[in-house]
């Protein structure tokens, strides 16, 4: 599998592989600046693919920093072989996800983040199936819903979970104003994220959210 390498905004590189087998595409996303971050590190079995489309646009040794949203295989399953190859990379995660998982996990000590640092990727938020364009400016929230939508009746019924925190979570990221919304899975949107966020807001809590009794 040979990754797609789409520049989605200035210094800010999607690295794409469309999965057949899961019928999706799995994203990294590169800034290429001093200290260079990657945002995702794919599969650990995808690790040539991933490795492939950095190295198209930096020496991968650079490699500064890599973050990811949360704990799972297609976020952070190869961390370590890029810590392997970048000597000064240090994972990027919650205080949580560095005491709980991942300093057991990586081969170095992770970066944990303090309440109000951002990390401006929005990974597995406004899913789209498939094998969509590089990016859009058109709605991809429509996409999104559609997708939650579908996947209620099916075997990830409850992939996605809905808490108290859930709508305030999604709110603060709205009120960023983020102009690219770079998603894991489908097109990068690029214009109004805070309302394509908010959308999301929404649909989530219809479609998935405390039903009034």
């Amino acid at each position: 599998m040979s990754p797609k390498v789409t520049e989605i905004a200035s210094d800010l590189f999607r690295i794409s592989t469309f999965h057949p087998e899961f019928a999706i595409q799995f994203n990294q996303f590169l800034i290429a600046d001093d200290e260079p971050f990657l945002m995702h590190t794919g599969m650990k079995k995808m690790f040539a693919s991933t490795l492939e489309g950095v190295s198209s646009i930096i020496d991968p040794a650079k490699l500064r920093w890599i973050g990811f949203s949360h704990f799972e295989s297609d976020e952070c399953g190869a961390l370590n072989e890029w810590l392997k190859i970048a000597p000064r990379a240090e994972a990027v995660c919650s205080f949580v996800g560095a005491v709980v998982t991942v300093n057991d996990f990586a081969d170095r000590p992770a970066r944990a983040l303090s309440d109000g640092e951002r990390l401006s990727l929005c990974s597995d938020l406004l899913f789209q199936p498939a094998d969509p364009e590089p990016w859009t400016e058109s709605d991809v929230l429509g996409r999104a819903r559609e997708s939650i939508r579908q996947n209620l009746s099916g075997p990830l019924a409850n992939d996605m979970p809905y808490t108290p925190y859930t709508d305030a979570t999604l709110n603060r990221l709205a009120e960023l104003n983020p102009q690219t919304l770079a998603i894991m899975h489908g097109s990068t949107f690029r214009g109004n994220g805070r309302e394509q966020i908010l959308g999301l807001a929404s649909a989530l809590k219809e479609l998935i959210g405390p039903k009034e009794t």
